[in-house]
């Protein structure tokens, strides 16, 4: 039996935050400027989602309301998960509880 020359395989990603390379020159940080608009920031309770697949679902309906800029899921598999809706204006309950059960869920306080 030969030796053979074993040849390292080059990494498929980065790596994880602790040992990725550092960023080139150009490619720095984001700053405040590309940060999310502000606007009107509310919280809302919403009981039935249990995974990622559910919030993207919540998600992908609040963010189909006009005026929505943000939305950010606190899950709680089992319970009630907080979910944060930025909006550049103030937001019509009825149409925040429409959008949450479309994605077949329930709103549980306005």
């Amino acid at each position: 039996m030969t030796s053979a020359t074993r040849v390292p395989l080059p990494m498929a990603s980065t790596g994880c935050a602790c040992c990725a390379p550092t960023p080139a020159p150009d490619q720095t940080a984001p700053t405040a400027e590309t940060a999310p608009p502000a606007g009107t920031a509310t919280v809302y309770r919403v009981e039935g989602m249990t995974c990622g697949h559910c919030a993207t679902s919540v998600t992908e309906e609040l963010t189909a309301l006009d005026g929505v800029t943000d939305v950010h899921i606190d899950l709680v598999a089992g319970g009630a998960s907080t979910v944060t809706i930025t909006a550049d204006r103030p937001l019509a309950p009825e149409a925040v509880r429409a959008a949450v059960e479309e994605a077949g869920y329930t709103l549980v306080t306005v």
